[in-house]
């Protein structure tokens, strides 16, 4: 069963938002639905070379805690995508 949108914008404002930020980053989020997930890395993370490391050991396995079949995308840069909202 996919997991509810509320419970993927829960866990990136109350887990992955607040980790970003103690980094230097900000986090946004770009599309969400029940089965996927994109997100937007900006601040300290554009153009890191940390963001893989992130993605797979950080975001990856927080958003699969709560929707195990979600596909999960990360971009990353100074330029925020169209339409994204900062988490916070």
């Amino acid at each position: 069963m996919p997991a509810s949108i509320d419970q993927l914008l829960k866990v990136c404002r109350e887990v992955l938002a607040p980790l970003v930020k103690a980094d230097g980053g900000e986090l946004y989020v770009v599309a969400v639905e029940p089965d996927h997930l994109t997100l937007h890395l900006a601040g300290s993370y554009s153009g890191c070379p940390g963001v893989t490391l992130t993605t797979r050991g950080v975001i990856e396995p927080a958003v699969l805690a709560v929707a195990p079949s979600a596909k999960v995308v990360v971009t990353s840069g100074a330029r925020v995508p169209e339409g994204a909202s900062l988490v916070s």
